[in-house]
């Protein structure tokens, strides 16, 4: 199971275990990975071979009928990738985003039940978008 300091299911992660630290906690993450996820996505995409499984993870992290521990875990994991400072330092080549994918890989086999098909078609749909506008990119820059 993944660590994390919200003291979810009664194991100490070594928080102070108060309900309200915690939701700080959340809402902290929450609100650091609205604002930094989608322009590190886009710097970033074209080397994230889990890119499918991130988004897919914002969508179901922000999803309402996702249940508040699930969200909280996938706010753990979504934060950890928009920081800008981790284990693995992102520009380092081929390992750069290696932490990163351990940390969402074991985020999305705690909670895999709540990520739903929806949400992976959306991060598909999305995704393909993207692919498509960064291509029209590039035809009309040659």
């Amino acid at each position: 199971m993944i660590s994390t300091p919200y003291g979810m299911d009664g194991i100490d992660t070594g928080g102070n275990g108060s309900d309200e630290a915690d939701e700080a906690k959340a809402a902290r993450d929450e609100a650091r990975v609205r604002r930094g996820f989608w322009p590190k996505l886009r710097r970033h995409a074209a080397q994230l071979p889990f890119a499918e499984d991130l988004v897919a993870a914002y969508y179901c992290a922000f999803d309402r009928r996702t249940p508040r521990r699930v969200q909280v875990i996938l706010l753990g994991a979504l934060a950890y990738f928009v920081l800008p400072f981790d284990f693995v330092p992102d520009m380092l080549p081929i390992i750069g985003f290696t932490d990163d994918a351990a940390v969402l890989a074991t985020a999305i086999q705690v909670v895999a039940a709540h990520i739903t098909p929806e949400h992976r078609n959306a991060a598909r749909r999305l995704l393909v978008q993207a692919g498509r506008r960064q291509d029209d990119t590039h035809a009309q820059a040659s």
